[in-house]
């Protein structure tokens, strides 16, 4: 009995690994085809999270969530439109300026590798950056290339980003409307046992992963803005921002946008670009040790190894989508499969976030 027990657990172990290689290349398969379908659902989707906080506060007040839903979304456009006429303009001109600057710092850069290798040749050393600068040649022509071959595309890019923001908001609208029924409807085609842990753990990893890498993001963009316009750094705001977004991909995220924006900046000042390093890593090291224990909890019985496995196969099978929606779907369905195991319903603790009560509809 205990032979033919292993072996059958041999089996399903063994049969795992096909099974969920053929899932993922179907997965990135479908992707790859639908591409801009569910890239704009996914987005519209996550707004929807957000947005579902501020729709719950007004239906405390005793309005109705249709009324309550045109509120938050009336507050919401008015809000991207002063961000629109106010912030963007100024990021796009920032950005303009970076991408017209970078080749002029490249070319900076190698007339430093030059004095750097002809100081080396003087005092004998074994130093040859001839690889380093050709590099540097190839990146300067083929970025020449980009920026005029990118300026021509400029209007259509925009154009359809527009559209893109305009199906995004009107998709959010309806899910915040119907997209209970829509989901509980696909719930029910579930069992009791799977489909309700499966929707605790889908809101808990979901909607409050999201709000807390937000609040986050903008916790670095408010506080590096003045620190590095008070060090007189170039591109200031942009920067600020470009750290601030790259929160939303988690754990890697921020370091990697520190890391881009202090390549950046030494390409120019390698003292400023140190000093720059040393400001964003201590306010990274606030927001990790400070508010990010608060807001986001402990990652309770994921393992790191996992979260960065499920950061890179999200960003293969999906691209930056992926990597933004990975853990905290590796999450759920961890959550989901702990409270089946547990055989505790509802009553489980998200594997992303800290321990949160149920909804009200789930308890019973």
């Amino acid at each position: 009995m205990r032979r033919s027990a292993s072996l059958q657990t041999l089996l399903f172990y063994g049969l795992c690994g096909p099974i969920i290689a053929l899932n993922v290349w179907l997965l990135s398969g479908l992707f790859t085809y639908f591409k801009h379908p569910i890239t704009i659902l996914s987005v519209a989707a996550i707004l929807a999270f957000l947005l579902n906080y501020p729709v719950k506060f007004f239906e405390r007040a005793r309005i109705t969530r249709t009324q309550a839903v045109i509120i938050v979304l009336l507050v919401t456009l008015t809000l991207v439109v002063i961000l629109g006429v106010t912030l963007v303009p100024i990021v796009i001109e920032q950005t303009i300026q970076l991408l017209n600057k970078i080749p002029d710092w490249l070319s900076a850069s190698q007339a430093n590798l030059e004095q750097l290798e002809a100081f080396a040749k003087q005092r004998r050393l074994p130093l040859d950056l001839r690889v380093l600068s050709n590099q540097i040649n190839a990146s300067i022509q083929s970025l020449v290339q980009q920026l005029a071959s990118g300026a021509v595309g400029v209007a259509g890019t925009l154009l359809s980003g527009l559209l893109n923001i305009v199906l995004v908001v009107v998709l959010a609208f309806y899910m915040l409307l119907y997209g209970d029924r829509v989901w509980y409807g696909l719930i029910n085609l579930l069992p009791a046992q799977i489909g309700i842990p499966l929707t605790v753990s889908l809101q808990l990893n979901f909607q409050r992963f999201f709000l807390s890498q937000l609040l986050l993001g903008l916790f670095m963009i408010i506080t590096l803005t003045p620190i590095f316009m008070g060090m007189k750094v170039p591109f200031a705001l942009l920067f600020a921002i470009l750290i601030g977004l790259s929160e939303l991909v988690p754990f890697i995220g921020a370091t990697l946008g520190i890391s881009l924006v202090t390549i950046l900046v030494m390409l120019q000042n390698g003292c400023l670009a140190v000093q720059v390093a040393i400001a964003a890593i201590f306010m990274q090291q606030i927001k990790d040790n400070l508010l990010a224990p608060k807001l986001l909890g402990d990652f309770i019985g994921l393992n790191p190894i996992w979260i960065f496995v499920s950061i890179l196969m999200g960003f293969e099978i999906a691209g930056l989508l992926g990597t933004l929606v990975a853990v905290p779907l590796a999450g759920t369905i961890k959550g989901t499969f702990d409270a089946i195991k547990s055989n505790k319903g509802s009553n489980f603790v998200s594997t992303v976030t800290v321990a949160h009560e149920p909804p009200e509809e789930y308890k019973n």
